[in-house]
């Protein structure tokens, strides 16, 4: 662990202590405290605001909001969130384009939440109301929080304004659990395929008025291909107070891990999916975050909430690269660059902080139910971005050999700054139909410095400012059926990495090269969403129909046959539009539940895209991106169904079919490549569980059955390794495509021992 991050956390603990010591007067714990009401494991309440407050009774929500438990989390055992989200939640997709299974791009009605630097982010995520995009970037690194620690997930679809930035095609707000809901505790080992060892530890407890939650995960495992190991290590822990009037949660997440990925792979490899492109390619992940949330009811119809958190993350990034600069000579000195490869070693240091706080007042309006929201808050954030880049050339297996010292290249602080003033009215206008209206004011300001003393012209300042409403409309003829329509405006801020790279002249590598470039404009989504869901019994079911259009988009553009170099601009509009449907049903001790989501994502606005691996360039690299074109890495179809089986009091089993469509490649945004689309796949997995006594239990979980080979993400390049003996031949490149492959079959069995 750095220095940084180990003088935090021991600071995050005392001031944890602290605050426990001047906490609030101990008293009888009010179980019934309404505003905890999303920490619980039966979740009937949404939280539809990021700041701790009374939420939204589901029946009054004008969306498709999904809902998930730490119960359903801990029943299947997924590899990680990023896997449970992909395996379970309608309008998800996933890929591996880093090649390691905690480094997934999730997408949700085709919007994304990577932690891949320069992925255009659309999706904010939230833990405990603190946004966990990074501010660097708007990346989402999935690694950090242990599962065992979520007490509930809930993903909200549209352009929530009230959930801020990055909320342009929804929202997922992951709840922590408590230790008076979750006491016990827990040691659970498990291990299998590709050397997995896990290790996790859990304990909760309560004593009157508080109660305390930690837990912690240890993972390491070598990979199923060559070069893709992970090395875990997540802890929480929660301190809470709570009365029939307050409410007060003290929070800790840390994280320290590394993890190496495989790169996508030619397919003229594909005779070995298991080796690597190039390597290698390592990110070290280490977190220190402190949270601090609470409510108090001042009378019985007013409620104050709010949080204020302080996040250490640190992201260091080693990737290895082929030189497009290789055999080209320098026109001031002569020389010529000999260096097959460049291997690149960023850091990203951040620290953010912020706060934010809530009032809600119920009160009767002309003599109706009537809840009022009036919020505001501030995050702050400031990071310090390096890049050195070393030459080297390739070895036998494509792995880089250094040949030559690291030389800085890229020196520079960014600042973020994000100021908003939210409210949200949802009156009940008949015993029947409720209405819910919504904006927020977002003033987002980036600031970059450089500080190598070279590059002055980096120097900038920009600033975004928008006002996003939403209305919404929901009819409830009975206790057993809901319908709904609304309509919201979101907002994305470029962030500095796009900002620093939007010059088609002056192109750079992800991770960045910072030069100064012309200024990109905000982003704007509008969602209209119209649906339906009811429960009968033990049987539900839902409907949903939406559109979202967004202004300005932005994307990544390919320079040449590099697959990470190239910028980013403004393509016009885009939209997404589809349809979501889900049934569910139980017969005894048997349930199923079948998800089915078609997605519609396109091009609205014709553009010019350099893109020379397509086979429908013109000569000078260039495709015309037509409306209507399909937007890549965005399958049309998914199917999920999930059935559980409690054959006895002691064993029960379950398993899950995923099937997704065909997407196109990416560098093929016209669809004219003659290489056509990333093929449709469709995967089954199952698990059991088995109590061999009363404090043990014993689980197993096999993943990808029928060891499918498949592939989930693509992109158009060039194979400088495309000869016989696949060695360093640039002369000689293939345009061909690269996947991003999936995991083979993978078996685990592990124990869970649980007491009181």
């Amino acid at each position: 662990m750095n220095a940084t991050t180990s003088g935090f956390l021991p600071r995050t603990f005392g001031l944890l202590a602290a605050l426990s010591v001047a906490g609030f007067a101990a008293g009888a714990r009010g179980a019934d405290n309404p505003a905890e009401a999303v920490e619980l494991s039966h979740v009937e309440v949404i939280g539809t605001t990021p700041l701790p407050g009374l939420g939204t009774p589901v029946r009054d929500v004008p969306a498709n909001v999904q809902v998930y438990t730490g119960k359903d989390v801990g029943k299947q055992r997924q590899g990680n969130l990023a896997e449970f989200l992909e395996r379970n939640a309608n309008s998800v997709a996933a890929n591996a384009a880093q090649g390691n299974p905690y480094q997934l791009d999730v997408s949700f009605r085709g919007f994304m939440a990577s932690p891949l630097v320069g992925v255009a982010q659309g999706l904010s995520v939230f833990q405990d109301g603190v946004r966990i995009n990074e501010p660097f970037g708007d990346v989402v690194n999935w690694d950090l929080l242990p599962q065992s620690a979520i007490a509930s997930i809930q993903l909200l679809p549209g352009s929530n304004p009230l959930f801020g930035l990055n909320t342009l095609g929804g929202a997922l707000a992951i709840y922590t659990k408590s230790g008076s809901a979750y006491p016990g505790t827990a040691v659970e080992l498990s291990g299998g395929s590709f050397g997995r060892r896990t290790l996790q530890v859990e304990h909760g407890g309560a004593d009157g008025a508080w109660d305390w939650f930690l837990t912690g995960n240890v993972s390491a495992d070598r990979g199923w291909a060559a070069h893709n190991p992970s090395r875990v290590n997540q802890f929480f822990a929660k301190l809470g107070y709570q009365t029939d009037t307050d409410d007060l949660d003290v929070s800790i997440t840390a994280a320290d891990n590394r993890l190496e990925g495989t790169q996508t792979l030619p397919v003229s490899f594909f005779d070995d999916t298991r080796q690597a492109y190039t390597y290698p390619d390592v990110n070290e992940n280490r977190l220190a975050m402190l949270s601090v949330k609470g409510s108090h009811f001042v009378n019985a119809d007013t409620l104050l909430g709010g949080n204020v958190y302080l996040r250490q993350f640190r992201n260091r990034n080693t990737s290895s690269n082929v030189n497009e600069e290789f055999g080209a000579v320098d026109p001031q000195t002569g020389a010529i660059d000999t260096a097959q490869a460049l291997t690149d070693r960023s850091v990203i240091a951040q620290t953010s902080y912020g706060a934010g706080v809530q009032l809600t007042l119920s009160q009767p309006l002309l003599g109706r139910k009537n809840r009022l929201v009036l919020g505001t808050g501030g995050d702050f954030a400031n990071a310090r971005y390096t890049l050195a880049v070393q030459p080297a050339a390739f070895d036998a297996s494509r792995g880089t050999v250094p040949t030559g010292d690291f030389e800085a290249h890229t020196d520079a602080k960014t600042s973020n700054r994000t100021l908003a003033v939210f409210f949200m009215d949802t009156l009940s206008l008949t015993p029947l139909w409720s209405a819910t209206a919504s904006a927020r004011y977002n003033d987002a300001r980036v600031s970059i410095r450089d500080q190598s003393g070279s590059n002055a012209d980096l120097n900038g300042d920009h600033r975004f400012r928008r006002i996003n409403p939403a209305l919404g409309l929901t009819f409830n003829p009975s206790a057993a059926l809901t319908a709904y329509g609304s309509y919201s405006e979101g907002m994305r801020a470029p962030t500095a990495i796009e900002l620093t790279c939007a010059d088609p002249q002056a192109p750079c590598k992800l991770p960045n090269s910072f030069i100064a470039d012309p200024p990109l404009k905000k982003v704007v989504a509008r969602t209209m969403e119209i649906g339906a869901r009811g429960r009968e019994g033990e049987s539900y079911w839902s409907a949903a129909l939406y559109r979202t259009d967004l202004s300005d988009d932005i994307q990544f553009d390919s320079s040449g046959g590099a697959i990470n170099a190239g910028y980013f601009q403004n393509v016009g509009d885009t939209r997404r539009q589809g349809v979501e449907l889900t049934a569910g049903t139980s017969w005894g001790p048997v349930a199923i539940v079948a998800r089915y989501s078609a997605i519609g994502a396109t091009y609205r606005t014709p553009f010019v895209e350099h893109s020379p691996a397509n086979s429908s360039a013109s000569a000078a690299g260039d495709i015309s991106v037509r409306a209507g074109d399909r937007i890549p890495s965005i399958p049309a179809q998914t199917l999920r169904v999930r059935f559980d089986v409690d054959a006895s009091d002691q064993v029960s089993l379950g398993a899950d079919l995923l099937a997704s469509s065909a997407s196109h490649l990416r560098g093929d945004e016209n669809n004219q490549d003659s290489h056509g689309t990333i093929p449709g796949y469709a995967l089954l997995n199952v698990d059991a569980r088995w109590r061999a006594m009363k404090n043990v239990e014993v689980f197993a979980r096999i993943n990808n059955v029928f060891d499918r080979q498949y592939s989930n993400f693509g992109v158009l390049g060039y194979n400088v390794f495309a000869n016989a003996a696949r060695t360093f031949d640039p002369a000689n490149p293939l345009a061909e495509p690269f996947l991003g492959v999936g995991a083979p079959r993978g078996a685990w069995l592990g124990v869970r021992y649980a007491w009181p």
